[in-house]
């Protein structure tokens, strides 16, 4: 696919897959099956880094913790059974650099994580932001930078720029995200420091977040930056009124290739990912998603991330 798309994404979920598909394609994004991906070249350097086991598989299997739906981070295309998107097109990139095929099992956000821990899937490719929480576990080779956002209806004066913001606000945030992190840690200080607690709500469709916001059971939504940029664009009844790092105010978040620790997987997902950024490859499949400005320059293993709190 050459660059068709001129917005960022929006959650997608696999039930209200037709309506946040057409809207898509309306916006000039690819959502056939037929991607005509970015490809690259096989690093061989960065091949002989793989353990021996996955190189003479010759496979890497990627879980995708994309279930519900994620434009363009992972969806499904037009035929209900292709995965699609900015994740899916890194991981392809990636494997192809390891020599390897790409096997795309897409699953629950939840689940994504328990096939890590099963060592079911070699890496995750998800939007994973890198936390110290999950450095625990986890080892991880960053390709992108995190921004998240918060969306309410279009036309009113709410605007979030800190925890003080949300105070005595209904306001829906995924489960288990960076986001819903950060926005219990705000909620906790308003109340210690006798603001109104906000109300957090969760829900296991996006169609049911945007009906809950747009009748009102709802202020605003928390999620990721570039799905709510895509969302406000393609639906024009929304609007972003705060943006912020996904690590929290005083560290830039990073999204990253996840791995089962001393899984010894890390250093050849690093050295693939700056072999792209070298290549070009990696900076066309981000235009191609029109996130350019989330780009980084070289690829970390276990940077600093979202810290640990008490």
């Amino acid at each position: 696919m050459k660059r068709l798309l001129v917005l960022s994404l929006a959650l997608l979920t696999l039930a209200g897959c037709g309506a946040d598909a057409t809207a898509a394609s309306d916006a000039g994004v690819n959502t056939s099956a037929e991607q005509n991906r970015v490809t690259t070249a096989r690093n061989d350097a960065a091949a002989a880094l793989l353990p021996a086991k996955v190189r003479d598989r010759g496979t890497l299997i990627v879980g995708a913790g994309f279930g519900s739906g994620s434009v363009p981070l992972g969806f499904y295309a037009d035929d209900n059974k292709t995965p699609i998107g900015l994740e899916v097109d890194i991981a392809y990139l990636v494997a192809e650099a390891l020599g390897l095929k790409p096997e795309i099992q897409v699953t629950s956000w939840e689940n994504l994580f328990v096939g890590l821990d099963s060592a079911k899937y070699d890496v995750g490719f998800s939007n994973i932001t890198v936390t110290e929480k999950r450095k625990q576990k986890y080892d991880f080779a960053t390709y992108r930078k995190d921004d998240i956002a918060f969306e309410a209806k279009k036309g009113g004066t709410w605007r979030v720029t800190g925890a003080r913001d949300i105070a005595g606000k209904t306001i829906a945030v995924g489960s288990g995200t960076n986001q819903e992190k950060i926005l219990v840690d705000w909620n906790e200080a308003n109340v210690k420091a006798g603001l109104p607690a906000a109300t957090i709500r969760y829900f296991q469709k996006n169609t049911d977040t945007y009906l809950a916001l747009s009748s009102g059971r709802i202020d605003g939504y928390f999620g990721p930056n570039p799905s709510i940029a895509y969302h406000v664009k393609t639906s024009g009844e929304t609007e972003a009124i705060g943006k912020f790092s996904g690590a929290g105010p005083t560290l830039q978040g990073l999204i990253a290739a996840t791995t089962k620790k001393d899984s010894g997987l890390v250093k050849a997902y690093q050295a693939a990912i700056d072999g792209v950024i070298a290549d070009g490859s990696y900076a066309r499949v981000l235009e191609r998603w029109n996130v350019s400005t989330e780009a980084l320059a070289k690829s970390e293993i276990n940077p600093p991330g979202l810290p640990l709190t008490s």
